[in-house]
């Protein structure tokens, strides 16, 4: 995607994919990639990383048999346009992990703004990483973790995996889909122009509407009822008598 005035839908034929054995991480892959001159729209998956990593640091424990990938997208949208590109990813990811599920499963429900649940357990993590290149453009890597046999303990939330689920599937099963899917997601969203169908299908597959949550920022935690998320992705708390707050960024914590 180059910036602005991109005049036909994507599809599935416009995005690469490069499968590879082990990496330190999927998304350093991808922005060593771009430093090389790569154009974008590539996908790298790995069967395992040994330096996987979560947001805000955290470490994202990488062992076989779930789905480690990648997404480099070179110049993908005005950047006052990229803080919806999280809800896109999230909408792909959640319908991903939909169409895998056996009928009767728990609900797979999006928690703010992108986590994907099974009957309330993490399922996925998402790490979006941008970076200037020396040659000017803008290198943005969208890195997804998927649990598909292993359950690591991430500690601040209940995790799941799909085997935990019922399903029998492996990773190459896993990523077809959401190859698809996301080549369907960034088409919508339209470098920010399409947020309004893209955060009509986020509501959809809300978790947590109108539920005591709290929200935690780097300097404290904030009560309140989710009352959802505005036209352009914010997070509506409700505070009661102090009225309504919108808030950009924080960890969701439900109860």
């Amino acid at each position: 995607m180059t910036g602005v005035g991109r005049a036909r839908r994507l599809s599935i034929d416009d995005f690469r994919h490069e499968s590879l054995d082990e990496v330190s991480s999927t998304n350093s892959e991808c922005l060593a990639r771009a430093r090389a001159g790569d154009s974008g729209f590539l996908w790298i998956t790995a069967k395992c990383q040994s330096g996987g990593r979560g947001r805000r640091g955290r470490t994202w424990v990488s062992e076989r048999g779930n789905l480690y990938a990648s997404l480099l997208l070179i110049d993908p949208a005005p950047m006052e346009e990229l803080s919806s590109l999280p809800l896109a990813v999230a909408t792909a990811v959640h319908a991903s992990i939909r169409a895998v599920m056996p009928h009767g499963a728990a609900p797979v429900e999006i928690k703010w703004p992108n986590d994907v649940l099974i009957g309330r357990r993490k399922t996925s993590g998402i790490l979006m990483e941008a970076e200037k290149l020396a040659d000017g453009r803008t290198a943005l890597v969208i890195g997804i973790g998927i649990n598909i046999v292993v359950r690591p303990d991430q500690g601040l939330y209940p995790v799941t995996s799909l085997a935990d689920e019922g399903v029998s599937i492996s990773p190459e099963e896993v990523f077809a889909h959401l190859f698809a899917e996301m080549a369907d997601a960034i088409s919508i969203w339209d470098q920010g122009r399409g947020i309004g169908a893209i955060v009509k299908r986020w509501r959809h597959a809300a978790c947590g509407l109108g539920e005591k949550i709290t929200v935690n920022l780097p300097d404290r935690s904030i009560p309140g009822i989710f009352a959802g998320i505005d036209d352009k992705g914010v997070l509506l708390l409700d505070r009661g008598t102090d009225g309504t707050m919108t808030i950009a960024a924080g960890d969701v914590f439900f109860g």
